[in-house]
């Protein structure tokens, strides 16, 4: 009975506990994010497949692991700034970008493929780019992790827009 309520204990702490529930909030929010952008932009791989690409085009395939794998950096970026012990007003300034930057990338996607709208989807990109890259200076001001998890994530959005650009040239 006691190895019972131990464990029940243990499990309490892990998964009931405040700080769980702030991480799978703010994992949650940017996997939402991508699954819905995902759901409303389905058929989104075979409209690229049949779009001009241009030179280093990756296949299809890779889009949704590396978005996946970006998502989950950024929430536990987030996470990292939520968390951190730097005054509130610095925390909030720099999760109000990326809930910014977060929209701005939902929004890309439907631009682009259910849209169509190739440069008004690159322009929109370079928004992003810019804000990614301010959100990605205010988590490192508040946590050099944060900071370093956002990385891929601006590397990532300026390969795409190197093949938004060269998709617009060729289409």
């Amino acid at each position: 009975m006691k190895v019972l309520a131990a464990s029940y204990h243990i499990f309490e702490v892990i998964f009931l506990s405040l700080k769980f529930k702030q991480k799978l909030l703010c994992v949650g929010i940017p996997l939402a994010v991508g699954g819905i952008s995902a759901l409303l932009t389905k058929d989104s791989m075979e409209t690229f497949a049949a779009l001009n690409q241009p030179p280093l085009s990756s296949p299809g395939w890779l889009f949704p692991v590396v978005w996946t794998i970006l998502f989950l950096l950024m929430g536990i970026a987030s996470y990292l700034v939520l968390c951190s012990d730097q005054p509130m007003y610095a925390v909030k300034r720099a999760l109000w970008l990326y809930g910014i930057q977060l929209a701005v990338n939902f929004f890309w996607s439907i631009f682009f493929f259910n849209l169509a709208l190739y440069l008004f989807s690159f322009l929109w990109l370079i928004l992003l780019w810019i804000l990614i890259l301010i959100t990605t200076v205010q988590f490192y001001k508040i946590s050099h992790a944060a900071g370093y998890l956002m990385i891929p994530y601006f590397v990532w959005v300026s390969f795409a827009g190197y093949l938004n650009f060269g998709i617009y040239l060729l289409n």
